[in-house]
């Protein structure tokens, strides 16, 4: 991918106004629940000023990468660090998230039965990528599907509830979210013609941090919905971005012996690395997001991609503890 165009820059207001621009987010969300104390902001400046992962972000950007990056405090909802967080970026994976908010609500409101058995042979095959092609078991339950979709990002499961609810619900549903610059195009394929969409999603890091945001403050749909779908996403198992920071089992984090409440979604496709999600500790919680394109010339290109989201992984752990 080429060179990010001019935009907004990357920013941290926890830097003198001066160096970064920053702006504090008027964000009229209700405030976190989580009742656990935080350190006071004013002792923590200077301390997280982000400032190696700023150098970072900024290095793929010079070496040809586009970048995008948000990260929101959870309870006054200042944003604490973004950079070209409105540009509209492929994001692979990470585009179902609508559809298991689609999938979640049509099982509340009772158009989806979560015990409906799926065949797998009514969806394409999809060869390169994929936990259900490896299982004997020829057909699931929806809920099943949206499990191993979202833990495991199976392109067949997630082919098969695209298929069951549609693209025409999803879109009304990322309307309804108040989503412009995030839309899932396409269901996953082994290959892409020219009369197919050129990815499988698109979406911007500032809404994509806002809807990890709203998920955990139950504000998406409503409680209910909200919390199955950041059940689901909270078993997540790709812990190699982001998380890979923060020391969590893949296998079972979702009751970490710390404390730590971690939910989160990746995204992969060939020059595409992207991750959304929730990180909160003892001190402070924040819904972030990263997008980087790069050119996937070489191993080292993708290394030095990954060190990027491994490094806002640091620097989020010391924010947040």
């Amino acid at each position: 991918m080429g060179a990010s165009e001019p935009g907004e820059g990357f920013r941290n207001p926890a830097v003198p106004e001066s160096l970064n621009g920053a702006q504090e987010s008027s964000g009229s969300g209700r405030r976190s629940q989580r009742t656990s104390r935080r350190l006071p902001r004013r002792t923590a400046v200077g301390r997280r000023s982000f400032v190696t992962v700023l150098r970072s972000l900024e290095g793929l950007a010079d070496a040809g990468a586009q970048v995008s990056v948000h990260v929101v405090d959870l309870d006054n909802h200042v944003h604490v660090l973004a950079g070209d967080d409105h540009v509209t970026m492929p994001v692979a994976g990470l585009g179902v998230v609508p559809l298991l908010v689609e999938v979640a609500a049509g099982f509340a409101d009772g158009t989806l039965d979560p015990f409906e058995i799926i065949e797998r042979t009514s969806v394409e095959p999809v060869e390169s990528a994929g936990l259900w092609r490896n299982l004997h078991a020829p057909a699931l339950p929806l809920e099943d599907l949206a499990v191993i979709a979202a833990t495991a990002g199976d392109p067949i499961a997630v082919n098969a509830l695209l298929k069951k609810v549609g693209h025409d619900k999803v879109r009304k549903r990322i309307e309804s979210l108040g989503l412009r610059r995030t839309a899932l195009l396409d269901r996953f394929r082994d290959h892409r013609g020219p009369d197919d969409a050129p990815q499988v999603a698109v979406g911007s890091a500032r809404e994509l941090a806002g809807l990890f945001s709203a998920l955990v403050n139950s504000q998406v749909v409503d409680a209910a919905v909200s919390a199955q779908v950041a059940e689901w996403l909270s078993l997540n198992q790709d812990l190699s971005l982001v998380a890979s920071s923060t020391g969590l089992d893949p296998f079972s984090h979702e009751h970490d012996a710390h404390g730590l409440l971690f939910v989160n979604k990746t995204g992969r496709d060939r020059g595409v690395r992207a991750e959304a999600g929730v990180l909160a500790g003892p001190r402070a919680g924040v819904a972030y997001s990263l997008i980087v394109c790069f050119d996937d010339l070489s191993i080292t290109h993708r290394l030095r991609a990954h060190d990027a989201f491994r490094i806002l992984g640091v620097e989020l752990m010391e924010y947040t503890h």
